[in-house]
């Protein structure tokens, strides 16, 4: 199953360090929160990801295709040539498959996903999520959700401050309505890790480079009935704020991260 995670935003609140580098790639610790994302996936099993690139999107392309150059140490003889030239020491960083895919600078989450359709395609399910938050949600508890209930999509439904999409839900956790950033939120919002049938992208993300996920698809699957929620109370945070950035590198280096569960 394939892990698409949208890694193309300005990150504009973020702006002290996200004129240099893509938002996903800000670091917490000594890696960027983009790795801790699919550290959590992978720590269900789930290592097949394909990230959707636009803004400074070279960024990640370079950092992924260089990873074991990062990530291992590596001896560089410099007499030598072709292969014999670097030696990477241990064992493969990451059992990883990362597509590295170019979505537009300019193009609308619904739309960088639309591009992405030959990828996501493959497998009856793919996860969807976003490149710059955490959380310590039980992916396999989630799939294992989606499954049961039988719908196209379900969202991951949170509880932090009320700035993002709020969902309406009812008893049996049907989406009834899907507002994006109402004035006043309370309840649960769109905390992000998706799953979708691959039949939505069909029927629910028309071929626009503006088409907003938040917007027209989701709310539409929440109007016909096609999208439920799946409750998480535990850890959530995304990095939008100096503040946040701070938060969460504090919570690294105190060794009690509560995503952390690899």
């Amino acid at each position: 199953m394939k892990v698409a995670i949208l890694c193309g935003g300005r990150g504009t609140r973020l702006r002290e360090v996200s004129e240099t580098i893509p938002k996903p790639m800000v670091p917490i610790g000594e890696h960027p929160i983009l790795w801790h994302v699919m550290k959590l996936y992978a720590s269900h099993g789930l290592t097949e990801f394909v990230l959707l690139l636009g803004y400074k999107g070279t960024v990640i392309r370079e950092y992924f295709l260089n990873f074991a150059a990062y990530e291992c140490d590596v001896t560089v003889d410099l007499s030598a040539t072709g292969d014999r030239r670097l030696t990477f020491h241990g064992p493969p960083a990451e059992p990883w498959q990362v597509t590295l895919l170019n979505t537009g600078e300019d193009t609308l989450t619904g739309g960088r996903v639309r591009r992405a359709r030959r990828y996501l395609e493959t497998d009856e399910l793919f996860c969807l999520t976003y490149g710059d938050g955490v959380g310590n949600v039980d992916i396999t508890a989630l799939l294992a959700f989606h499954r049961q209930h039988g719908r196209l999509a379900t969202v991951t439904a949170v509880r932090p401050p009320g700035r993002f999409g709020e969902l309406v839900l009812d008893d049996h956790r049907h989406v009834r309505v899907f507002n994006e950033k109402p004035q006043v939120s309370g309840g649960y919002i769109n905390g992000g890790f998706f799953v979708f049938h691959r039949d939505v992208l069909e029927r629910y993300f028309p071929d626009r480079d503006d088409l907003m996920l938040e917007k027209e698809p989701l709310e539409a699957l929440a109007r016909d009935g096609e999208l439920m929620a799946f409750r998480h109370d535990g850890f959530w945070q995304p990095m939008d704020t100096p503040r946040e950035f701070q938060l969460l590198n504090d919570l690294w280096r105190s060794g009690q991260a509560p995503w952390k569960i690899w």
